[in-house]
């Protein structure tokens, strides 16, 4: 709202994106799309996320394989193709596990899309480092250190974030129970299906990035609007967001809701996340800073918040999940913005935002931001 085109952002992004779609298959968008994400289902999200690299080249290929039978193009993956590949154990007490090779020294993020054929949990970790996690493709359960989201049909993504001294490889391995060491021998005979390798240097697992004989980048997303003129120097900015995967997401990034003078700090209002739990918020008007607070421990779990923030002269508030978290009883509010701006460096749905031309009450702004 407004639907005569005046509510209307504009998304910027220098390359081509995936997102999941109304009928819940992963599908590429063009370069400077935005992105409507449907994966939790009903109404979608706006997905905005930072510049990242998928480093296998061969996303849907394994590059090595032990004691393992690799059937390409066995079952239909997420983007509703015949190009899953199934993996099945050969007998015997053997480790058993499929490579993807494509990374160097460094912290990587490494996710697959798993289901379940007749096996059921399998081991995700790089070769030479220490770190690993175990899933459950059956009940969705998992290693604490491993992350695991549902995306329908018995398909799962999980992901681990380990770091590596050297070049390394990375595994998906059989194992026979969430509590196996690392590249643990199995004596499951089984197969599962595999679809969509990726490792990047976020801390985070980003949406899917397709690969074939080289690495893919791709590019930060951006979106903004201009301000529209009934907002002057007081009103609300208010959004809903949902944190997936785990708070440490964003332990790296920030995200950002702010409306500015043409994209400059001089004239600045903004609040947003900033190292994993904290709260931030900031004001700024002819190149002075009124007000700049930051509060920890306001965003300690994965989970959907809804945030509002009162920007009006002397009477700054902001309210998360029906808790009044900031205040600042001398903002000094700037005449010349213009421009609303979205900023994300994490894993973060954008599910509503909202910018009122009115300084609502205490109790409106509970009421809207109550869960």
């Amino acid at each position: 709202l407004p639907t005569d085109g005046t509510g209307d952002f504009t998304t910027t992004r220098a390359s081509v994106a995936t997102r999941v779609n109304e009928n819940g298959f992963i599908e590429e968008v063009a370069s400077n799309v935005p992105r409507l994400d449907y994966s939790d289902g009903g109404c979608p999200s706006l997905l905005l996320e930072p510049l990242a690299t998928n480093v296998i080249t061969n996303s849907n290929t394994p590059s090595a394989s032990s004691n393992v039978v690799v059937n390409t193009n066995n079952s239909i993956s997420l983007d509703g193709s015949l190009n899953a590949f199934k993996i099945t154990a050969n007998s015997g007490t053997s480790t058993k596990l499929i490579e993807a090779n494509g990374a160097s020294v460094g912290t990587y993020r490494f996710s697959v899309f798993a289901k379940k054929d007749t096996h059921e949990i399998i081991q995700l970790g790089g070769g030479g480092v220490v770190g690993y996690a175990n899933f459950n493709l059956e009940n969705g359960e998992h290693s604490s250190n491993g992350s695991m989201d549902y995306y329908g049909n018995g398909w799962y993504r999980c992901s681990v974030q380990f770091s590596a001294g050297t070049p390394l490889s990375h595994f998906v391995s059989f194992v026979d129970s969430l509590t196996a060491n690392r590249i643990a021998a199995s004596v499951s005979v089984g197969s599962f299906f595999l679809y969509g390798m990726q490792s990047e240097t976020t801390s985070h697992t980003t949406s899917y990035i397709p690969t074939s004989g080289i690495v893919q980048t791709r590019a930060l997303d951006s979106c903004n609007n201009t301000l529209p003129s009934a907002v002057a120097t007081s009103g609300v900015m208010y959004t809903e967001i949902e944190i997936f995967d785990s708070v440490l997401d964003i332990s790296s990034g920030s995200i950002r809701y702010g409306i500015d003078q043409d994209g400059l700090s001089a004239n600045w209002i903004f609040f947003g996340i900033e190292g994993g739990d904290s709260l931030r918020v900031y004001i700024r008007a002819n190149d002075s800073t009124s007000f700049d607070n930051t509060l920890d421990n306001v965003f300690p779990t994965a989970g959907v918040y809804k945030i509002a923030m009162r920007f009006t002269l002397n009477d700054t508030k902001v309210f998360v999940n029906g808790v009044q978290k900031a205040a600042s009883p001398n903002s000094v509010i700037a005449s010349n913005l213009n421009t609303i701006t979205f900023s994300n460096e994490s894993a973060v749905k954008n599910k509503d935002f909202r910018l009122y031309n009115t300084a609502l009450t205490d109790a409106e702004l509970i009421a809207l931001t109550t869960i």
